[in-house]
Parts: C-alpha cells; sequence; structure tokens
C-alpha cells in the first residue's frame, strides 16, 4: 500500500485575508512584514497566506458583540 499523497496547503490572497479579518489588504501585508502573519511569495513576488494559519488567527480573535 503506498502513502497517501500529501494534501497542498490552500493559499489565500491578500485580498481574501483582508476580507476575512474586515481590514484594507495593505494592511494584511503590513501585518506580514512585521512577522505578524507568515507569507509565501509567489515566483511573481506575489505574497500568499497560509489558509490554515489564517484560520487559526481568526479562531484566536475576540468574537464582535452585534449592534442592534
Amino acid at each position: 500500500m503506498s502513502p497517501s499523497p500529501v494534501q497542498p496547503e490552500n493559499l489565500l490572497t491578500p485580498s481574501e485575508v483582508a476580507t476575512l479579518f474586515r481590514v484594507d489588504p495593505k494592511t494584511v501585508t503590513r501585518w506580514a512584514r512585521a512577522g505578524k502573519l507568515s507569507s509565501i511569495r509567489t515566483l511573481g513576488g506575489h505574497r500568499r497566506y497560509k489558509e490554515s494559519e489564517v484560520r487559526e488567527l481568526l479562531d484566536g480573535l475576540p468574537q464582535q458583540r452585534k449592534v442592534d
């Protein structure tokens, strides 16, 4: 029996991360430069973020209360 292939990590664009956190994409880039969020560079030099790490950070944020 051969080992199962490793699933590649889903990568998110700065815009996708920004949408999840409700911030501007430039803010996500600043977080990466500050070391708050790790990024991977594509061959074209664009940043991508591991979805698992982004979800982990999101889960650690306090929930906002709904305003009626």
